[in-house]
């Protein structure tokens, strides 16, 4: 009988957890290029671009590629199979609003499967370019548990910074 009331607490404590778990996560972060708007969104809205700047293709050198559809183009998927750092999955294009925004489906595999909707903007601040790239999606349980002990935006937000740091380095070179 003090087995079922254990049983019993921990699926109450189990229940109540994924209640209180934060149910959305969105990361951001912005940089000022220095370069005119309609040049960095032209090299942005292509996806084989990000080979060159995104932290997670220096995490594995090794890392599969494969693309499918016009590059630059909503329906462009760019798939990647990688090691436990940067694991598996796939962007698509979904929308592209002409020198401001570039939408994207982001859906993961390993190391766990998910769905997040992702963005590049871009807003001129007089010559220069503020490039704000960022994610955002919804928590399915058990992940509104794990989210009440890890911060979304402390894990990703420090690959954006550096990823947007290299896209500066990259542009203005």
């Amino acid at each position: 009988m003090i087995f079922l009331y254990i049983i019993i607490a921990i699926l109450v404590i189990i229940i109540v957890l994924a209640m209180i778990g934060p149910k959305e996560y969105a990361v951001q972060r912005s940089i000022v290029i220095d370069k005119p708007t309609p040049e960095v969104f032209n090299y942005l809205k292509y996806l084989k671009n990000q080979d060159e700047w995104s932290p997670w293709g220096t995490r594995d050198p090794n890392m599969k590629k494969e693309f499918s559809g016009t590059d630059g183009q909503p329906g462009f998927v760019s798939r990647w199979e990688g090691n436990k750092d940067v694991g598996s999955g796939e962007q698509e294009i979904v929308r592209i609003t002409e020198n401001e925004r570039i939408d994207s489906e982001l859906r993961f595999l390993k190391p766990y499967k998910s769905t997040s909707d992702a963005f590049i903007s871009v807003s001129p601040e007089g010559d220069q370019t503020r490039v704000t790239w960022g994610f955002s999606g919804h928590n399915k349980f058990p992940m509104t548990i794990m989210g009440l002990f890890m911060n979304m935006d402390k894990m990703v937000g420090p690959d954006f910074e550096e990823g947007l740091r290299t896209l500066k380095t990259r542009l203005e070179s």
